[in-house]
């Protein structure tokens, strides 16, 4: 005869998954991404591990975002693609704007710290 649960009520929770201001996916209340959390869920780290090493994500929460993953693998697939794109447009915006100082900067720059430097002494 199988088990009964004493009307025990089973609830579905929804996915402990929330989208910040800037469009990130974030987990439960923490600053933790689902970018980390699959990644680290990839490369072989459990739940319990990522609790330990992420002090503001709950245990509960690593396992639902993991699931969740599971559950719609191309959907979360297709996020992380997007992010990483705009990851590597955003990098190469800030390559693209940075300015390489000259040599004479440079030895300006140095000339200036080694006279701080001295000053202290």
């Amino acid at each position: 005869m199988p088990t009964q649960f004493p009307s025990a009520p089973i609830v579905a929770e929804p996915a402990p998954l929330r989208l910040d201001e800037g469009g990130t996916v974030r987990i439960g209340s923490s600053r933790i991404t689902l970018d980390l959390v699959i990644e680290q869920y990839e490369n072989g780290m459990t739940p319990e591990r990522m609790v330990q090493a992420y002090d503001t994500l709950q245990l509960a929460d690593a396992y639902a975002a993991i699931a969740y993953y599971l559950r719609h693998r191309e959907e979360v697939r297709a996020y992380l693609t997007r992010r990483e794109h705009a990851a590597a447009a955003f990098q190469s915006q800030i390559e693209a704007n940075r300015t390489i100082p000259s040599r004479e900067e440079l030895l300006e720059r140095r000339a200036l710290r080694e006279a701080n430097n001295a000053a202290r002494q």
